[in-house]
């Protein structure tokens, strides 16, 4: 066999950069499928948690097939997750029930910190319309450490509670606890304030979604029985099944302290009517909020519609001598009294 020494120097080069690609401490091959493999392993341990702490403050009983079953990972690599966190002491067997050590639940509360943080940034800071938030956050809860989500809850001024209305547990695993009952419990011609929307199952939300309901409005109920709830809310009337309306938790208000007569959306006017703006919903949150009163739609400025679309949206209104387009969805959160037709 003839040695020649430029082909040596070149599969030297070769497996030279080829140990370089797949060793190099940062971004290698070797380094990014480990950190990838430690995140998925976290990624499942943290997902345990959580889970076993909703279950847990709903008093059921999780067993290992509650969880192989429920937890979007194969069986092996929940198990073998299950057997590091006994050992890690964070939960612990009890009569074939897993639950949280104290240790345990101290980590299951900074996840959902992260989560319902991160919902709220979401819904205060950007522009992702709220279907996206609940699933953002979920990837985003893993990647958070204890110094970035303090941080985090500094920059939103360390809130209460997410944009569903659930609670934000403190730096401290404080949580408070949900007030409230169920809108499927709620008595005909009671009326309240919706405190939260329950965001899973998903396709219960996306029922919610759909009929363009909206958190902190005053609600009364009209019908309430097996096969429907029905009830009014800034001047519509919204038609619910009980399973749907059992994810919307209601605070009870008294009625001498309530007028919601007058109350309607801006979506919701008509041509030649006219109306004074109340304020905005509560709903309409961070730019959105802020872009809407630069544009004028402040407490008592009058509106009326100046042009129909013949698609239908979005509309223009006219408000202190602007035109102004809005789609559907934010005249919705656009709260008036109507003051009827001009001239009237």
């Amino acid at each position: 066999m003839i040695y020649n020494p430029i082909t040596a120097l070149l599969v030297f080069l070769a497996g030279s950069l080829l140990c370089f690609f797949v060793f190099r401490p940062k971004n290698g091959i070797y380094t990014l499928l480990k950190n990838s493999y430690q995140q998925k392993g976290k990624t499942i341990l943290e997902d345990v948690l959580k889970f076993l702490y909703h279950n847990q403050e709903a008093s059921n009983s999780i067993t290992t097939n509650d969880l192989t079953n429920s937890l979007n990972f194969s069986s092996t690599l929940i198990i073998d997750s299950i057997n590091k966190m006994m050992e890690s002491e964070l939960i612990f067997l009890e009569k074939d029930t897993y639950k949280l050590t104290a240790k345990g639940n101290e980590y299951a509360l900074q996840i959902i910190r992260a989560h319902r943080l991160w919902e709220k940034y979401l819904s205060e800071k950007t522009g992702f319309h709220k279907e996206e938030w609940h699933e953002r956050a979920e990837k985003k809860e893993h990647e958070l450490d204890t110094s970035e989500i303090n941080k985090l809850a500094i920059l939103l001024g360390n809130p209460k509670f997410d944009p569903h209305g659930d609670p934000i547990p403190t730096n401290s695993g404080r949580i408070a606890k949900k007030a409230g009952i169920p809108l499927s419990s709620f008595e005909v011609n009671c009326i309240g304030k919706i405190i939260h929307i329950e965001d899973e199952p998903k396709i219960i939300y996306n029922q919610i979604l759909a009929e363009n309901i909206h958190i902190y409005s005053t609600i009364r109920v009209i019908e309430n029985n097996k096969k429907r709830v029905v009830f009014h809310s800034e001047g519509e009337v919204f038609v619910l099944p009980p399973i749907v309306a059992g994810n919307i938790t209601i605070s009870v208000l008294e009625n001498s302290n309530v007028n919601e007569d007058n109350i309607a959306r801006l979506s919701s006017l008509k041509l030649n009517e006219t109306a004074s703006i109340i304020g905005l919903s509560k709903e309409c949150r961070g730019e959105n909020r802020r872009r809407l009163l630069d544009l004028g739609f402040v407490k008592n400025s009058k509106v009326q519609i100046d042009l129909l679309n013949p698609l239908g949206e979005p509309k223009a209104y006219l408000i202190k001598g602007t035109t102004i387009a809005l789609r559907k969805e934010q005249a919705s959160k656009i709260l008036i009294k109507n003051n009827g037709k001009q001239g009237e």
